[in-house]
């Protein structure tokens, strides 16, 4: 049987993708995708907050191939590579991450991208929820996942933007907004109150080489000359940051329900377990497995 495309058949409805925030685990949405792409469904606007701005744009610009390959690759070490230590406005600047993707993949600017596409952030000054539909893709993502405390801010027009995620987590409105007539929505943050500080002994490795060394055990929760498994001032800010998430996100789709939601259950994941892809992948292709008859049966 010849697999359904909703982009060729006119009484489909306007299908809309609303990728979730979630740091690491939205390595997650690129299962999600292959279970849709393996099930012949395409979605025909896609929305991202925070990291799934960042999947929805690769997805957008039909890089999605080139882009799990290299995430598969990710190792520890190669994170740490990426990531530029700052002290003023967040631990992180993100400049190494920018210039990576500007080196790696064409940004033809969000009006260029094959789908329609659209990604959220917060106005820092006012709180206000801020949707990018125009202008650099790159830009426009590395606003969106300027998760607070961790990754500095971004001006664009005069203004501070920082993560999509504090406001509007899963982008259900912005999908509806930009067309979609029905939405498929994955929501990362559901399992997150489920999670436990792990207390098992840290595993043996050589002692920090450097501050940066040091300050990246840190942010792991190791104190790295006692071994012993500890919540971070990182650990903390974050579990509060998941509280307000979980809520906002709560709130956010009994207010603008999506027609599926899509939940991973990555509740073990770190916020910095991008060496992860794997697992996230596969829980992403699991989870959207177990809604495709939802999914489905609205499509007719």
């Amino acid at each position: 049987m010849k697999p359904t495309s909703i982009h060729t058949a006119a009484r489909r409805p306007r299908l809309g993708l609303a990728l979730g925030s979630g740091s690491a685990r939205g390595w997650s949405h690129v299962g999600v995708i292959r279970a849709l792409e393996a099930a012949g469904v395409r979605p025909d606007v896609i929305c991202g907050s925070s990291v799934g701005a960042l999947i929805g744009a690769v997805y957008a610009a039909g890089e999605l191939d080139r882009f799990e390959q290299w995430i598969r690759g990710l190792r520890w070490r190669s994170v740490l590579a990426l990531l530029d230590m700052k002290i003023d406005g967040g631990l992180i600047e993100g400049s190494r991450l920018v210039e990576f993707f500007r080196r790696h993949f064409a940004d033809p600017g969000i009006e260029g991208l094959a789908l329609p596409f659209g990604c959220v952030a917060t106005d820092l000054a006012t709180g206000a929820e801020v949707w990018l539909r125009d202008g650099a893709v790159i830009e426009s993502v590395r606003a969106s996942a300027a998760l607070p405390g961790l990754l500095t801010p971004v001006e664009r027009d005069g203004t501070l933007l920082v993560d999509g995620g504090l406001v509007n987590p899963v982008p259900v409105s912005l999908c509806r907004a930009m067309g979609a007539e029905m939405v498929v929505a994955v929501d990362l943050n559901w399992s997150l109150m489920r999670r436990r500080l792990r207390r098992e002994p840290a595993p043996a490795q050589q002692a920090p080489s450097g501050l940066v060394d040091e300050l990246m055990q840190r942010v792991r929760g190791r104190r790295p000359r006692t071994g012993r498994q500890l919540p971070s001032l990182l650990d903390v800010l974050l579990g509060s940051l998941n509280i307000m998430q979980v809520r906002i996100t709560n709130s956010r789709l009994a207010g603008e329900p999506a027609d599926v939601v899509v939940r991973p259950d990555l509740s073990d994941f770190g916020l910095l377990d991008f060496h992860r892809a794997a697992v996230a992948i596969a829980e992403g292709e699991r989870a959207m497995s177990r809604a495709l008859p939802a999914l489905q049966e609205l499509l007719g």
